[in-house]
């Protein structure tokens, strides 16, 4: 799988997470299927965008960059958002995006002009087959820039000239940075070679830059260059599209933060990935209670199961991501196991086989319930426990030991100390459940 990334030249905003997950999900599947996956998410370190906001900003393009990318990288690991195997920076494949260029320099596929160089649209006959353009339609609505020397309104750049100013690199045709499209061309051929399986991104990259990868990776002597293409639903604000340039943005960081990583994870994944999706803070909502409501149910039986999933619940999971990858589908599957696992339990039955088919799906969708790793808060606990006279006790134990203080104060009818101890864990992020088979905790 190559998936193109982002352009690190500012924060991400709520858009770029979806794409992140889907293709995190697609990633899981096929490992789950048993497949060996290679999985290459390239970073766009070089662009006019970032240079832009460099000048703006008044800082080098690479402070620009790393402040973007530690950004990013935040983002995805609160999603749970596995790192790629391979991320290439555009940077560091300069002489492979070269050789390519040469390479269609070559074939007449492409044009040296006063130091830029062109790629030659109406060389490559099959340009227009993966967004269902035409050419001639795609005439009409183009034309030369100043300070551009194209012979074709249609051609596009794999080579620009150097600014005063610009990040640049020697070239055969003189210093120069690479256009945007050349990289991904180059970058996925060199990882992953001819015909690999999976090439995905963003539905607004359909055109021009994934129909430009094609041309310039065919035409260059890669064919085919891939087998399968996949396009994510763009995400919506107010029924337009999210977007930097527009400034028409929700703060991925600061959207995690205040819905909880799961479920804005949730949200993406309640629309089939294909869909556009529209974000409001009702939808956001909405997907934290019914991720409660997820981690509610497994809560009820504590631990591993040893028994085999419910061999229908996975084969309808199956079919359902076999069905062109249906994630609300495959969700929906989820949902009926919780309700038909939730009514055994309630009725004293066994309900082993749900709950493993449960662990199986929700492994794949990546909604698991965190650990309650309590590292962050273990010496407030303590200090609690200590307070409230149960001293030398430390992480989980001294959880238990507020739990059995609490019983013992509701027995004695202390409501105020039963009260304290469940509001004080409670101020720690730490939820104390009251069920039939006993008190529960879990991080909130």
């Amino acid at each position: 799988m190559y998936v193109c990334g982002a352009t690190v030249q500012s924060k991400p905003h709520v858009g770029h997470g979806r794409y992140a997950v889907v293709f995190d999900v697609v990633r899981r599947y096929f490992e789950w299927l048993g497949y060996e996956v290679t999985y290459v998410r390239n970073i766009t370190d070089v662009d006019d965008k970032i240079i832009n906001a460099a000048n703006e900003m008044g800082i080098s393009t690479n402070e620009v960059v790393e402040l973007a990318d530690s950004a990013f990288r935040s983002a995805y690991e609160a999603l749970r958002v596995a790192p790629p195997d391979i991320e290439p920076r555009a940077t560091e494949h300069i002489s492979e995006m070269i050789a390519m260029i040469e390479a269609l320099i070559e074939r007449d596929h492409a044009y040296e002009a006063d130091g830029d160089v062109y790629f030659v649209v109406r060389s490559f006959p099959q340009y227009g087959r993966l967004s269902g353009r035409n050419i001639d339609e795609l005439r009409s609505g183009e034309r030369i820039e100043p300070g551009e020397h194209k012979r074709d309104p249609l051609d596009f750049a794999v080579w620009k000239a150097a600014k005063p100013g610009e990040p640049s690199w020697p070239s055969p045709w003189g210093p120069g940075r690479p256009g945007w499209h050349i990289e991904c061309s180059a970058m996925a051929q060199k990882y992953l070679g001819d015909g690999f399986d999976i090439h995905g991104g963003g539905n607004d990259l359909v055109f021009p830059h994934h129909e430009n990868e094609i041309a310039q990776a065919e035409a260059a002597g890669h064919v085919p260059f891939v087998n399968y293409w996949m396009h994510n639903g763009l995400l919506n604000l107010s029924g337009e599209k999210m977007s930097k340039s527009t400034g028409h943005v929700v703060d991925l960081v600061e959207g995690i933060d205040k819905y909880t990583p799961g479920a804005v994870r949730l949200f993406y994944l309640r629309t089939h990935y294909r869909k556009p999706l529209e974000f409001s803070e009702e939808s956001l909502v909405d997907a934290r209670a019914s991720l409660d409501r997820m981690w509610a149910f497994r809560r009820r039986v504590s631990g591993p199961v040893e028994d085999a999933p419910l061999a229908a619940a996975i084969e309808a999971f199956q079919g359902a991501m076999n069905n062109d990858l249906d994630n609300a589908g495959a969700l929906a599957v989820l949902f009926d196991v919780i309700r038909d696992g939730n009514r055994r339990l309630d009725a004293g039955e066994e309900a082993g086989p749900w709950i493993a088919a449960y662990d199986e799906i929700i492994g794949v969708l990546g909604l698991a319930e965190p650990g309650a790793a309590l590292d962050d808060v273990a010496d407030n606990v303590a200090a609690l426990a200590a307070e409230l006279g149960a001293t030398d006790v430390a992480g989980e134990d001294a959880i238990d030991a507020l739990i059995e203080l609490r019983a013992a104060a509701r027995a004695d009818k202390e409501w105020a100390k039963a009260d304290q101890i469940r509001d004080g864990l409670a101020e720690l992020g730490i939820v104390l459940e009251d069920t039939p088979h006993g008190v529960r905790w879990h991080r909130g």
